[in-house]
């Protein structure tokens, strides 16, 4: 679609602007596309070079990369944060989920302050926050806590589609952010939904309503149109995008970064990355998908069951598995209607973890006995009565019934206000010796779990690189009399 070209003094206003970005590379892109299993021995190596690249900052933690690294790496999360903060001169941003930091539990507000001040302790500059319900009343102890620990705070607010989830809807979210105090604010869109119409409507909103505070783009390529969402936020006054280095964008993963770099440029917006420097670490990360066996972003087709049901790939695949298992994968058509229908009766939670499993467990259940609602796991009950936050909408008559929820059981105050403080417990349990991480590893986590993480933390090296593979190489050619090698600023030369 040909766009009008802009009149002489609106792209000369428009090239005073300058694009920032924000890497996902390290964390998001490796989450979507290998289950999160980079690990800090196949980071180390690129830092140097990312910092290069140009970046306003990079995002290393979230929830999954926490999980990941305790329940299956046998990694200390905290270990490769501050490795992460040390050897990165571009600022370090670490996502939380709010009041349930790294887990689908909601924490009192001791804990969610003890670890900002942590994450301050280990080198991170930006604290980012979101709340799965978008109730603002979540990042409240984050967001001031990691002010008050001296780093800067994003509030996030996350995108959906619902009857409710208007543009007005969304423009409240922003002014909630603004009485927070936030650095920086964004829209998070995990599955893809954002269209550029949508983004024509809701963009200019939330830039009015910003009021000066620097918006962001977090927006997946799952629909594939993520990268014309992202033309769509630039023109209307986003300063901040998320993406990722090629070949880890696209997909479920992030639009890449030398794409909207290319976008940014053609709409006359100033951009300070550095090409070659991009070049470099998109070859060692395709070098390392090669190297570790997993797959590389894929432009994504576009699917319009997507807006009907909502859920991310990776959980239809998981799905998908499990049904295998029971010998129910033929059912995974009901299945997917049938969690539409969920969502519809739930009040139209927003389709991310941990109300996306719950929509779809509660599917499964309904199409597997064979009558709606003849189960409700607690979780759901739970959330019905406003346990996890306020409720967008008000659930279906014919839940509610099936539901029988009690006016006492019935939560309106803040979330954490019902929850009593923990490190008492926890200090006096685990000894005046106990630093704060480890008491907010087993804030989080059994004791066998984090008894794993006490060896030393393996040493942060690749068990190769990309330059000993072709040093290796040449010494086994037998037709090769003289090399030479530029890398890295550096000249080898060889000679047999």
């Amino acid at each position: 679609m040909s766009r009008r070209r802009k009149p002489m003094h609106e792209r000369r206003k428009a090239a005073r602007r300058r694009m920032r970005f924000v890497d996902l590379t390290l964390r998001d892109a490796h989450q979507c596309l290998w289950s999160t299993r980079m690990t800090t021995a196949l980071m180390a190596p690129i830092l140097g070079t990312l910092d290069r690249v140009g970046y306003d900052a990079i995002n290393v933690l979230g929830g999954a990369v926490f999980d990941v690294c305790v329940r299956y790496l046998r990694e200390n999360p905290w270990r490769r944060v501050e490795l992460l903060c040390e050897r990165l001169a571009t600022p370090v941003d670490a996502l939380t989920r709010g009041q349930s930091l790294y887990t689908f539990e909601l924490f009192p507000d001791d804990i969610v302050e003890l670890n900002s001040r942590v994450l301050a302790g280990l080198g991170v500059k930006i604290l980012t926050a979101y709340d799965a319900l978008n109730d603002n009343r979540n990042i409240e102890s984050a967001l001031r806590s990691g002010k008050a620990a001296g780093m800067k705070v994003n509030g996030w607010m996350t995108y959906t589609l619902s009857p409710v989830h208007t543009d007005a809807y969304y423009v409240e979210r922003t002014r909630e952010l603004l009485a927070l105090g936030v650095d920086y604010m964004c829209v998070k869109d995990p599955t893809g939904l954002l269209t550029p119409e949508r983004g024509g409507t809701l963009f200019p909103a939330l830039a009015a309503a910003a009021r000066g505070v620097p918006l962001q783009l977090h927006s997946h390529c799952q629909s594939g149109l993520a990268p014309e969402v992202y033309s769509v936020a630039m023109q209307a006054g986003f300063e901040y995008a998320y993406t990722a280095l090629e070949p880890l964008g696209n997909g479920a993963s992030l639009p890449t970064t030398q794409d909207i770099r290319r976008r940014a440029l053609a709409l006359g917006l100033g951009c300070r990355l550095d090409e070659r420097a991009m070049g470099e670490a998109s070859d060692y990360f395709d070098w390392l998908c090669a190297s570790e066996g997993q797959p590389r972003g894929e432009v994504a087709r576009y699917d319009p069951a997507l807006y009907e049901h909502q859920i991310p790939g990776g959980m239809i695949s998981n799905l998908r598995t499990q049904l295998k298992i029971l010998r129910l994968e033929h059912r995974l058509p009901e299945i997917m209607e049938e969690a539409t229908r969920v969502r519809r009766d739930l009040g139209y939670p927003i389709v991310v973890s941990p109300f996306a499993q719950y929509i779809i467990t509660q599917a499964v259940l309904n199409v597997v006995q064979g009558e709606r609602y003849r189960t409700i796991p607690d979780e759901i009950r739970k959330y019905a009565s406003g346990y996890y936050g306020r409720l967008a909408a008000q659930p279906s008559g014919e839940f509610l019934d099936r539901l029988d929820l009690k006016q006492k059981d019935i939560v309106t105050e803040r979330p954490a206000a019902h929850i009593e403080p923990w490190l008492p417990r926890l200090r006096a349990r685990l000894g005046v010796r106990a630093s704060d991480e480890d008491i907010l590893l087993h804030a989080f986590y059994d004791e066998g779990l984090v008894a794993a993480l006490r060896d030393p933390a393996p040493e942060c090296r690749a068990r190769t690189t990309p330059l000993h593979e072709l040093v290796r190489w040449l010494g086994e050619r037998r037709d090769i009399e003289r090399a030479r090698i530029r890398f890295a600023g550096t000249e080898i030369s060889f000679a047999a």
